[in-house]
């Protein structure tokens, strides 16, 4: 961990390029480590019933510094090293729009950081999606 007052060294990116996944998790990895939980965000047919066909991601011009703060949050909150990627723009069906790494000691502890990471990044980062559904219509997801 950082030393005390200091924040913590975290990877936060918010971009329009396909994200790299192995990247993510080479900034969390460590020899004091022996678990290494990742999570993808990948988008799906569907929603709530309906087809979806593709996905517009939205941000905030200042989201990566929002995300970086979250990052550094859950981080001192956990005394564990945490990575996260989101991307923005036009994405189809299968593609990555989030990657969450988190490694520690064990793995309880790694899978309920990632799950912690993962749902801070939903609350605090503005980023928005809208669905393109089949049929022409669109919307706009947790606005």
């Amino acid at each position: 961990m950082s030393e005390s007052g200091s924040a913590p060294e975290v990877l936060a990116r918010v971009t329009t390029d396909p994200l790299d996944r192995d990247a993510i998790e080479a900034f969390v990895r460590s020899p004091e480590n022996g678990a290494l939980v990742t999570f993808e965000g990948v988008i799906r047919d569907h929603d709530h019933g309906e087809s979806v066909t593709a996905l517009d991601y939205e941000a905030h011009p200042a989201a990566e510094e929002f995300l970086r703060e979250t990052l550094v949050q859950v981080s001192r909150e956990t005394g564990l090293r945490v990575a996260a990627a989101h991307r923005i723009g036009a994405l189809g069906i299968g593609d990555v729009a989030l990657v969450a790494s988190v490694a520690a000691p064990h793995r309880a502890e790694a899978f309920i950081a990632c799950a912690l990471l993962v749902d801070r990044i939903k609350e605090h980062t503005p980023i928005w999606k809208r669905q393109h559904l089949e049929g022409g219509t669109t919307e706009w997801v947790n606005l």
